[in-house]
């Protein structure tokens, strides 16, 4: 599903990973993020998908809300086990959505 973000600017927190082989918990994991970062002031919404690569971005208002987001303590968790089971590479990128248009056929 697409986000519905309001009009910007905002910010997106683009997370790019290739995966290991390693499962143990990291669905479940996955499903509570989505659950925390959605409850967390100044998220906007999320889009996601995964094949070989696994592309993950969330958008929020401003900085401050991203910042809180990332020092939230499961969060926190989540994050040290994705380093030492769950990824072999990430990339967090921060841009700034300045503009944004798209078309929905009904």
């Amino acid at each position: 599903m697409i986000a519905q973000t309001p009009s910007p600017p905002y910010y997106a927190v683009i997370f790019t990973s290739i995966r290991t082989d390693k499962e143990d918990d990291y669905a479940q994991t996955a499903r509570l993020m989505l659950e925390l970062a959605q409850q967390q002031d100044g998220f906007l919404g999320i889009e996601s998908a995964r094949d070989t690569l696994g592309i993950t971005v969330s958008y929020w208002r401003d900085l401050a809300s991203i910042q809180n987001w990332k020092q939230q303590t499961d969060h926190l968790v989540a994050q040290q086990k994705g380093k030492t089971d769950w990824y072999k590479h990430y990339k967090t990128r921060i841009a700034l959505v300045e503009r944004d248009y798209g078309f929905d056929l009904q």
